[in-house]
């Protein structure tokens, strides 16, 4: 029983002083951090640990309407786009690629990417490395059971998961954030 009294207290010191270092070496940064930062990595982290997988951890997903084509949703996307102020960029048709490569057909997957200029040219005057959060992409991918659904990262890591950005950087990043799930949304219910 000492014994188990002994290593309790041994990890208990160990925690305490991991605490005390971590608080001495990264507060100065951690503090600098945005607010809903802690937020965002506790929703990141429990859904890698629910599902396993951090890439699909990091995605927003929406499933189409069955009755609702690949070509109307694409259709949809570029229209809502154009609605919104985001310009359409550019499509890279995956299946086709694959079926030029290896003369097989496969399932329809899509990617098509859309921007707003403004705020990409703040993003880049901001720091360099949000470079690869452009251009927005949206991908439309169909499931083996023939469903399609929508794809896009999430970019809540981008605007809250580290130091806080400039409100009115920060306000554009949110408008465009907001504008694609509102596009996934609509798009995957067939709306032009």
């Amino acid at each position: 029983m000492r014994l188990i009294v002994n290593l309790l207290a041994l990890i208990g010191l160990l925690v305490v002083a991991g605490l005390g270092y971590g608080y001495v070496n990264y507060w100065p940064q951690l503090s600098q951090f945005d607010p809903k930062a802690v937020e965002v990595y506790t929703e990141l982290a429990q859904e890698i640990v629910t599902t396993g997988d951090p890439g699909s951890s990091m995605m927003w997903s929406v499933q189409v309407e069955e009755d609702i084509s690949a070509e109307d949703v694409v259709d949809s996307l570029k229209s809502l786009a154009v609605s919104r102020n985001m310009f359409f960029v550019g499509e890279s048709p995956f299946y086709k690629q694959i079926k030029a490569i290896t003369g097989e057909d496969y399932r329809y997957v899509n990617f098509l990417s859309f921007c707003d200029a403004r705020t990409g040219k703040k993003m880049l005057e901001y720091r360099n490395a949000l470079a690869g959060f452009m251009p927005c992409r949206i991908a439309l991918v169909e499931h083996a059971d023939g469903r399609l659904w929508l794809y896009s990262m999430n970019l809540d890591l981008m605007i809250y998961g580290g130091t806080k950005l400039p409100a009115d950087l920060r306000d554009d990043a949110l408008r465009v954030s907001n504008t694609l799930q509102e596009m996934m949304q609509m798009a995957a219910a067939g709306e032009f």
